[in-house]
């Protein structure tokens, strides 16, 4: 029997055991939430001031115009960042954020996308992230720091000099948050894929087992 028969058999044994608590998935929709209502009211916000030859399809935009699109970011700001504070405290507290993502190792990441890409990555059991995952993971975090650093700027310039200057100035700021933002959207599509092909993380992460 090879690991990925006896992981299967595993989960099958233990089909009723929690895998994703209530806390996680609460943070974990929240998020997609916040995420989605930032991406299309940001994308708003950006085809008032472009600063590439492109503009967004005003269908795939939030907020009707640049007032609404401001005040629908603002909401969902707040709600990522507070969900994000939540999401941070307790797998920090709990010892989760060590236990899941650590040790991390660039030889893990490169062996399990290796794998990946060949189609031979297993996902027996939803419970446990392979390296990619946990790179993946940890890369949103700090993503999502850097779009809120990048924001305060954007919002509060005046307020956060230091953070203005670190970031090279308010329109290096503004492109600072465009290319994070992008990458988080990035992020979702291939998430949204992979959950595609393995649809019984959906599963999980809607009915915890």
């Amino acid at each position: 029997m090879n690991q990925s028969t006896m992981q299967t058999a595993q989960v099958s044994a233990h089909g009723n055991r929690t895998i994703h608590p209530i806390w996680l998935r609460l943070t974990h929709w929240s998020n997609a939430l916040a995420v989605i209502l930032l991406v299309t009211s940001g994308w708003r916000i950006y085809n008032a001031s472009p600063f590439f030859e492109f503009r967004f399809p005003s269908d795939m935009t939030l907020g009707g115009w640049l007032g609404g699109a401001l005040q629908w970011h603002f909401a969902a700001m707040w709600l990522l960042i507070i969900n994000g504070l939540i999401y941070l405290a307790i797998n920090i507290f709990s010892g989760r954020l060590k236990r899941q993502f650590f040790p991390l190792t660039p030889r893990q990441i490169a062996v399990d996308l290796l794998a990946a890409l060949k189609g031979k990555l297993a996902h027996a059991d939803p419970r446990h992230y392979n390296a990619v995952q946990r790179a993946a993971y940890l890369f949103v975090i700090l993503d999502i720091v850097v779009i809120v650093m990048s924001g305060l700027v954007l919002w509060k310039s005046v307020q956060f000099p230091m953070l203005r200057e670190l970031l090279g100035g308010y329109e290096s700021a503004r492109r600072v948050h465009f290319f994070a933002m992008s990458a988080l959207v990035g992020f979702f599509v291939v998430h949204v894929v992979m959950v595609a092909l393995v649809p019984r993380t959906l599963i999980a992460m809607i009915r915890g087992r």
